[in-house]
This record gives C-alpha cells, sequence and structure tokens, in this order.
C-alpha cells in the first residue's frame, strides 16, 4: 500500500486561559486521533501546534491583572503544553508565535506582498478611547451587531452571526477600558486584497470538496463568505504587543493577529526541524505538491483556514519560486457545551482539562469525548454520561473482556498462548469480523467520522465479550479442551486488535494491554486474527478501568451548581434630569410607634419645618420607637403617598442596607441642621 506524506495543524489556543474540554472536541482531539492511526498505518505525518501569543485577548488579560503580556503567555503556554501532555496530545511540536522563527517568518509574508506591490495603504476610521488615548483594537470595544442585533459584538466582527462589518456600522460602542463611548478617529493601515482572490478561492473549494469531500457544516461557511463578497482586511493594526511591521520609520504597529497567527503552522515546522537538525527539510511537507495537508479547527475559525489562509498562500505562490501547498480538507467541528449550557470561564461554568485530569485518567475522557464528538451540531458534555461511558463500556465491555480472557489463560494455560485447534462456526464468523474491523474503522477514519470510527471499535470489545459468553470456555475446558484453546486463542487476537484500533482513542490504556501481552503493536491493517503465535508468553493483567461511584458524581454535579456564578444586577440607570425630579428633604421624627400585626413596620411622624407628615418605614427590625423620636433623618419628600397595613405613608425615609438578617442603618442628619433642608 502506498505511503502518504500528511502534514496536519490544530488551531492555534490563545495563551490567555486554561484548555476547557470544548476545545478538545473541537480542533484537538479528532486531529489526535486521525494522526495516531496515521502513524500505526506507516504513513509520514507529522503534526504541527502551538500557542497563539498575540492576540488581543492576550493583552486584555494582562491589562486586568496589572503584568506584562510576556508574563500572560508563559504562564497560559507552559500550562496549556502540561495539558495537552496529561491529556496525551501527540504533537510533534507545540510551539509558540513569540519566538523570533514565527516573526521573521510573518515578516517575510507582508514583505514579499508589500514588495510586489500587492498591499494597499489605506486612510480608515478606528474607534480611539480619547480617556486612555490609544486605538482601541477590535476586542477592546463591545457594541451592538448591525447584522443580528448580538450587543456583545465586537468593533468589526459579530461572534454570534459571524459577520464581519465596517466599524462605523456598530451601534452603542463602548470601550472595555473605560466604558466610555469611543470615538473614530483616522489611522493608516496596510490591507490585503482579498476580494482579488475570490474567484480563485470558489474554484479552490469546490475542487476540493469534489476530491476529498468537505463536511457540510464548512461549505455553508464559505459559500456565506463568497454571497456576500470578500473585501479587503487590513493586514496592520496600531498596537505595541507583536510581530512588529518591517518597514522603516514605522512605528507602534504590528502585523493583525489573523494575519500572523496562520503563519504559526509554517514556522513551528520550520522550528521543529530546526531542532531535528535538518533545518531545510520543513520545505518538503510545506512546498512537495504530493503533500496532504489536512487543518483540524472548530466552526469558529473556518473563515481563516479555509479563505483566508489560503489567499495568503496562492498570493504567495503567484509571486515566489517555492510554492506552498494548500489545505485539502478542514473538517471543523461544532461546538462542545457543558451539561446544556455553553462554557463560560466569567460564570465559572465548565471544567478545565488540567482540573479534570486531577480528578479521572485522560483515556477515560478522552473516550468519553471521542464517542460524542460536535462532528455535524453541537454536542453536550455530562458528568452522567461521562459516568456511564467509563463504568458501562470502558470498564463492563472492553476491561471485563480482557480482564476474564487474562484470568483464564493464566489459570488454565500458565499464562501462554493456546494453540488454535479446528474451527467451528463461531469461530469462523469472528474471525471474520475480527478480519474485517480494522479496515471498517480506517474507512471512517479517512473520512474524518471519528465518532462512528469509536461505536466500531467498542462493537468489537461487544463483540469480543459475546463470543466468550457464546463459547463457554469454561465448559469446553472439561469435554473439549482443544475447543476451549481455540476460544481462548482467538479471544487474546481479539484482545490485540483491540489494543491496536483503542490506541488512537485510550492511548494510556493500549500501552497497558500491549504490555500485558507482552507484546508490540504492529503495522493497522496487519493486526487481527493471527497476530500472537501460539506459545507466546502473556505478562500478568492489571485493572484498566476503575469504575466511578455515584457519590463522586453527585458531588461534582453539585459543586457545579454552587459554583456557577449567578449574573449580577445591573441597576437600571436614570438621567441628571430624572434623579433632579426626587426631592430629599431632612426630617426630624417627632413620634413613633409599632403598627399592629407587622414585626417589620413603624408609623412614625416627621417635621418638615413647613409641613408635618406621616411616614410608615420598614425598620422596626432594626429600631425600638423610643430611640427614633428626636433624630434627624432624610427622606423622599416628595413621593407618591401609599398606604400600607391600612395607614398612610407620606414619604419615605433613606436606609442602608448593612447585613443578611434584614437590619438596616438609617442616614442620620446632623443636629445642626434644621428640618425642610433640601440635600444636592
Amino acid at each position: 500500500m502506498t505511503k502518504e506524506k500528511i502534514l496536519v495543524t490544530s488551531a492555534l489556543p490563545y495563551a490567555n486561559g486554561n484548555i476547557h474540554l470544548g476545545h478538545l472536541s473541537g480542533a484537538y482531539l479528532p486531529a489526535d486521533i486521525y494522526v495516531r492511526y496515521k502513524r500505526l498505518k506507516g504513513d509520514d505525518i507529522i503534526y504541527i501546534c502551538g500557542s497563539d501569543e498575540h492576540g488581543v485577548p492576550i493583552t486584555i488579560t494582562a491589562d486586568k491583572e496589572k503584568v506584562t503580556p510576556k508574563e500572560i503567555i508563559d504562564r497560559y503556554h507552559n500550562a496549556n503544553k502540561n495539558a495537552f501532555e496529561k491529556f496525551g496530545m501527540s504533537f510533534d511540536i507545540y510551539s509558540r508565535t513569540s519566538l523570533p522563527v514565527h516573526h521573521k517568518t510573518s515578516q517575510e509574508f507582508f514583505k514579499s506582498f508589500y514588495d510586489q506591490g500587492l498591499l494597499v495603504e489605506k486612510k480608515s476610521m478606528q474607534f480611539y478611547d480619547e480617556k486612555a488615548k490609544m486605538f482601541l483594537p477590535d476586542r477592546y470595544v463591545e457594541g451592538t451587531c448591525p447584522k443580528c442585533g448580538n450587543e456583545e459584538a465586537r468593533s468589526d466582527e459579530c461572534e454570534k452571526c459571524g459577520s464581519l462589518y465596517d466599524p462605523s456600522e456598530l451601534k452603542n460602542p463602548k470601550s472595555k477600558i473605560t466604558g466610555q463611548t469611543p470615538v473614530l478617529k483616522e489611522t493608516s493601515h496596510w490591507f490585503f486584497p482579498l476580494g482579488k482572490y475570490q474567484q480563485r478561492l470558489e474554484k479552490y473549494v469546490n475542487e476540493m470538496n469534489e476530491k476529498y469531500g468537505w463536511k457540510d457544516n464548512v461549505l455553508q461557511y464559505c459559500k456565506s463568505w463568497f454571497i456576500d463578497g470578500l473585501k479587503d482586511r487590513a493586514v496592520t493594526r496600531d498596537l505595541d504587543w507583536g510581530v512588529k511591521v518591517p518597514l522603516d520609520g514605522v512605528q507602534n504597529k504590528v502585523l493583525y493577529v489573523w494575519f500572523e497567527a496562520v503563519l504559526g503552522y509554517i514556522s513551528a515546522t520550520k522550528e521543529l526541524f530546526q531542532m531535528r537538525g535538518e533545518p531545510d527539510l520543513w520545505k518538503s511537507y510545506w512546498q512537495q505538491a504530493n503533500t496532504k495537508y489536512i487543518a483540524f479547527i472548530g466552526k469558529d475559525n473556518v473563515v481563516f483556514h479555509t479563505i483566508i489562509f489560503p489567499a495568503m498562500l496562492m498570493a504567495w505562490n503567484d509571486n515566489n519560486k517555492d510554492k506552498y501547498i494548500l489545505p485539502q480538507n478542514v473538517p471543523a467541528n461544532e461546538f462542545l457545551n457543558f451539561e446544556g449550557k455553553k462554557f463560560s470561564k466569567s460564570r465559572g461554568w465548565g471544567i478545565d482539562v488540567d482540573e479534570f485530569l486531577n480528578l479521572f485518567p485522560a483515556d477515560t475522557l478522552r473516550y468519553t469525548l471521542a464517542a460524542n464528538l460536535p462532528e455535524n451540531k453541537d454536542t453536550d458534555f455530562y458528568w452522567k454520561e461521562f459516568q456511564g461511558r467509563t463504568n458501562g463500556e470502558l470498564a463492563d465491555i472492553l476491561g471485563n473482556f480482557v480482564n476474564r480472557t487474562f484470568t483464564f489463560v493464566h489459570k488454565h494455560f500458565d499464562g501462554v498462548v493456546p494453540e488454535r485447534g479446528k474451527l467451528e462456526k463461531i469461530d469462523i464468523e469472528m474471525l471474520e469480523l475480527l478480519n474485517a474491523s480494522p479496515q471498517k474503522i480506517a474507512d471512517l477514519l479517512e473520512r474524518y467520522k471519528v465518532k462512528d470510527a469509536v461505536f466500531e471499535m467498542m462493537n468489537l470489545a461487544r463483540a469480543g465479550n459475546k463470543y466468550f459468553n457464546d463459547s463457554e470456555p469454561w465448559v469446553s475446558l472439561k469435554k473439549n479442551k482443544e475447543q476451549c484453546a481455540t476460544t481462548i486463542n482467538i479471544c487474546l487476537n481479539i484482545i490485540f486488535t483491540l489494543a491496536e484500533i483503542f490506541e488512537p482513542v485510550i492511548p494510556f490504556s493500549s500501552v497497558k494491554i500491549f504490555k500485558m501481552l507482552n507484546a508490540r503493536p504492529t503495522e493497522w491493517l496487519k493486526c487481527g486474527a493471527a497476530t500472537l503465535s501460539s506459545g507466546h508468553k502473556l505478562n500478568q493483567a492489571e485493572i484498566l478501568f476503575a469504575k466511578i461511584e455515584d457519590k463522586v458524581i453527585e458531588d461534582l454535579v453539585t459543586k457545579l451548581g454552587q459554583t456557577e456564578d449567578k449574573p449580577k444586577e445591573v441597576p437600571e440607570e436614570i438621567t441628571i434630569d430624572e434623579f433632579k425630579r426626587v426631592k430629599l428633604q431632612v426630617a426630624k421624627i417627632t413620634a413613633a410607634e409599632n403598627v399592629k400585626k407587622s414585626d417589620k413596620l413603624l408609623k412614625l411622624q416627621i417635621d418638615l419645618g413647613s409641613e408635618k407628615r406621616q411616614l410608615v418605614a420598614g425598620i422596626a427590625k432594626s429600631y425600638s420607637p423610643d430611640e427614633l423620636v428626636g433624630k434627624k433623618v432624610l427622606v423622599v419628600a416628595n413621593l407618591k403617598a401609599a398606604k400600607l397595613f391600612g395607614i398612610e405613608s407620606q414619604g419615605m425615609i433613606l436606609a442602608l442596607d448593612t447585613s443578611e438578617d434584614g437590619k438596616v442603618k438609617i442616614i442620620e442628619i446632623d443636629e445642626s441642621i434644621e428640618p425642610g433642608k433640601t440635600a444636592k
């Protein structure tokens, strides 16, 4: 079989926060499963990823924490790198866009476009915060989307509907730095003529889809962009943090992150082969026509990998001798939600990967996510489902089959693979299924149908359990030991095949099974009916998957409900004119008594200087009638009269809520101030 040369990338995560389960289901776990499968198949494949360290989210996080962007990216790059390793991600390199190799690569692309006259310098109106004295990048501005009405849209892009627009079209803009309404101020930037490539891009997408079958969600994203028409996009921005624009006399401008971040795939590949001592070998993956490039992403990154990055590569290829390949496929996944809601760091809803792996083994998470990937629509992670798949599938089906087979072979065949004898119908049918399974699963993985592939993997384990039960080796052991030996021989070869085909999904458990088998993986399609020969010595078994108790899951669900932040109440805003209508006057309390049938209310007589009034105030739990007489307080004097417990109240005393038990403290006025004086 012909071996393929394959380049795989996963979207570069922002280094401003921890990786959570939703990230894994989108761009990382599906890619890792595909890469591990291809390695077992014997293909020449490299897997590239790294941190995106120049996005505005990094500067926002740094501003909030009052530290430098460098401190933020160092913290989260290392944290996420470690979390990925614990999860079992098999990157060939996990690089960083803050490295010199990336800055140089990005500047080379910009300079090439600039020198060929492709970039156009334009003056444009950008949001400017007059209080902060700075131009505001898109994520520093929030307003209402002019297309869908989303009130949390960025200055030039809406994450909810995916629309791009001119900043001047954003409604009700606010600066995230000062809360002020920013002004539009002229600045100058270089623009990439994306529209110039629309016809070529449409042809490229159509051809790739016809040859390799792109996912419908990806095609629909592309189609919507093409219908709207591609427009020029700024490739620079006014910011200190980032890749500096490589032109003399240009200050305080960096390359826009959308332009330089995708080039991180190329710079990371360069770094990889520099570390391997073969600095030019990266070209054989990026600039060799027969290399297959697959870009794994979440749906929020579709446009960058199907339109913008390909357009940049086309532009380079038009004027340079060394030609880059374009993505052959971009199998984007939808979103994974958590217990029915979107992951939200601000509300504390969800769980980080590192936090999860401190509680449970990586393989249980990998399997649960893989079995429920959001390949065609959004899906949810539920703690109960995680428990069910761990206990009911990994432990009761796969783990049970491995354990019962090993227990039997060590007890009755001295831990040695017994010789296979005459085959009965049940044996032949099982061997046919066993031999067919690797190819069936491979066909699904080749089409990026990971969820279906995982289903077939577990189906083989189910079939193994059924075969063991139906063959009844505990019976044939006494009646026909040759038949018993045949059953156990086949069961052990099923286990070998399960260890191999499950390796992309649960690699840590696969290693354990191969250790128990005292064997090593073979090439993917060579695993099957006759992998283990008779007489092969096995090692002792170990429990693969521990069951999760109900109490553990119940505690996690309870904790989740307690830790979710409730939405903060935002007080209704009033204008200064509305406030001026409120008349606050000093009053002296001349008499006070309890209101019958109420433990909260007091009836007060007050002197406003020019008139006397009666008030009903809910302060009985805080004050006795006697201690109020003679105090001067502040009251709302023009409040419409109301009746409480049948008693008319002509105003309201101002008091402060000081505790959770209902007690308040009235606002006392200095004795020297006469009743009737107005507060201003």
